[in-house]
């Protein structure tokens, strides 16, 4: 499956738009984790373990998203977007990862 942010393929010929199709993913954070991670932001790290979190999340709306163009017969994505937004939560935070494009056949 081809993804692209482009809304063409270059050297290729679309023959058939399938539709838009999406894929979502939720991940939270608890308070201790986000207390964590100021503590790191502070002395100058990175916090890898939610960069692995939001990576994980990110692959599982692609995936979901591929697997909704496949079924459609599509072999590729166009304008591909990936959005993160911030739910809130009592505890800490909870991030939705929304990944969205037009599934499309091509020659």
């Amino acid at each position: 499956m081809i993804l692209t942010s482009s809304n063409t393929l270059e050297n290729k010929e679309i023959i058939e738009y399938k539709g838009l199709v999406t894929g979502e993913s939720l991940i939270g954070a608890n308070i201790y984790k986000d207390l964590f991670s100021g503590v790191r932001d502070v002395v100058g790290g990175r916090t890898s373990r939610y960069e692995e979190e939001i990576q994980k999340a990110r692959d599982i709306a692609l995936d979901s998203m591929i697997e909704k163009a496949e079924s459609l017969g599509a072999n590729a994505i166009i304008g591909l977007k990936i959005g993160y937004d911030n739910l809130g939560g009592t505890m800490g935070n909870t991030i939705l990862v929304t990944a969205y494009g037009t599934a499309i056949k091509f020659e």
